[in-house]
């Protein structure tokens, strides 16, 4: 039978870093088994921002908590999307993007994805 499993804070998988964004994982394929699904936190330092990247095999889906700041999108990296707290984005596979906080005070947002385990590449400008 199929189980039901509670992640408590303390049990949280820290993932990645990248620039100044943190990542940490609540339902992962390393702390449940999920095999299709995704679900974390990421933080940004007011003034901070994570490295431009794509996520080659997963969609993504974005909650602001709190924050505000924007994503730079766009093969040049030269499109806005301002951001703030309650604004949901979706970031499709390959698209390139790096959210940066330009505001005063940490930007927290949930992170859902499709797959267990993503695959990212550093994005560059074109």
């Amino acid at each position: 039978m199929a189980e039901i499993r509670i992640i408590h804070p303390n049990q949280r998988e820290t993932e990645i870093a990248s620039g100044a964004m943190t990542r940490i994982a609540g339902v992962s394929e390393a702390l449940t088994g999920a095999t299709g699904i995704h679900l974390a936190t990421a933080t940004i330092p007011a003034g901070c921002s994570s490295g431009a990247h794509v996520h080659l095999n997963c969609e993504s889906a974005l909650y602001i908590i709190q924050g505000h700041g924007k994503f730079m999108v766009g093969e040049k990296l030269d499109q806005v999307i301002e951001f703030g707290p309650g604004d949901y984005l979706f970031v499709p596979p390959g698209a390139p993007h790096q959210p940066i906080n330009d505001g005063t005070e940490v930007v927290e947002m949930v992170i859902a994805r499709n797959t267990p385990v993503e695959i990212v590449e550093e994005y560059y400008a074109r």
